[in-house]
């Protein structure tokens, strides 16, 4: 049975470039274009590939910045025949009320009624800026607890995206197993768990910056080769750049650039799929991420080692400065492959 790959890229503008001084139009070159290789790129190789994306998009900047922004993430994607659904990070909120040093970075900072609030702004920008209304979310950081679910069935949204293995159980807190990469229903939506492959006694996410190509296609296969219903990749505007948007990381996009050759020489096993046409979720199974091998994720750090020296070292160092605490830390985990 084909295992359906849904390649979902989060877009979005960026808090370290705004803590920088950026304002938008820097912002979405940084974030959403940045050194040539952001979505403009991605829709590209897309294209050639002939393949299905989900492009996540955060409307919450147009509460600081008004609409212009995320008309001109949005535009493109649709016009490429990409699928937009709704992506939110919180302290966009925070700081159009002034709260910039109180700014809360989690949804799961706020309460049922206030994320209820917030998926509801969020989902009426997405579409004010031109979107189709979306079926599906994704929190920023992960950000999901049970009232998360419960707002999103509320507001009509039929699918989430957010519960991460990695993260749990913070900031991705829903009352699944960690390892769940099957989609599950849960508080009246179906979650689609984002994938993960078994590392270091624990588990790793399938994200471009996080596997090399050997660990993404040996997840891909065993998924296939096991009858996953779902595979979920993430990626993000900005992943093949340096994180200063300077620069390109020459490692992830190669990463990038061969994911899409193998999903296109593959895509009979191996279709991409969009959340607007992705079926009601399949009986209850117990698929299980690839197992872990030693030599394949030494070759990875070695490979995240390199990368990080060669591409990263200027562009940690000020993450470290203008990034939220845990906002960096999830930076530096991907960059340092642990």
């Amino acid at each position: 049975m084909a295992t359906r790959v849904l390649l979902t890229i989060d877009t979005e503008l960026t808090w370290r470039h705004l803590a920088r001084g950026a304002g938008w139009r820097d912002n979405l070159t940084l974030s959403v274009e940045p050194a040539g290789v952001g979505i403009s790129y991605q829709l590209e190789m897309l294209k050639r590939h002939a393949l299905e994306a989900c492009f996540f998009v955060d409307p919450m900047p147009a509460l600081v910045y008004g609409m212009e922004p995320i008309e001109r993430m949005i535009a493109p994607i649709l016009e490429a025949g990409q699928e937009v659904q709704l992506h939110l990070h919180s302290f966009w909120h925070d700081l159009a009320h002034g709260r910039r040093d109180e700014a809360r970075y989690e949804l799961t900072d706020f309460d049922a009624s206030g994320q209820r609030a917030l998926i509801e702004t969020a989902r009426d920008l997405l579409v004010a800026a031109g979107a189709p209304p979306p079926v599906a979310f994704r929190s920023g950081s992960y950000a999901v607890n049970v009232d998360t679910l419960t707002a999103l069935a509320a507001l009509g949204l039929r699918y989430d995206s957010s519960h991460n293995g990695t993260d749990h159980p913070w900031p991705s807190a829903l009352p699944l197993d960690p390892a769940l990469i099957d989609p599950a229903h849960c508080c009246g939506v179906t979650e689609i768990p984002v994938s993960q492959i078994r590392y270091n006694g624990g588990l790793r996410h399938l994200q471009i910056c996080a596997l090399s190509s050997q660990e993404m296609e040996a997840a891909l296969a065993h998924a296939e080769r096991n009858d996953h219903p779902v595979t979920t990749i993430v990626s993000h505007s900005f992943e093949l750049a340096t994180r200063d948007g300077k620069r390109v990381n020459k490692l992830v996009r190669g990463r990038f650039d061969r994911l899409c050759a193998f999903l296109a020489s593959n895509r009979d096993a191996m279709p991409t799929a969009s959340f607007a046409t992705l079926d009601a979720a399949p009986p209850a199974r117990a698929s299980q991420p690839l197992p872990a091998v030693s030599l394949r994720a030494y070759r990875r750090m070695a490979e995240q080692a390199w990368g990080t020296a060669r591409y990263e070292k200027r562009a940690v160092g000020a993450a470290i400065v203008a990034v939220p605490p845990l906002l960096a830390i999830e930076e530096l985990v991907a960059l340092a492959g642990l």
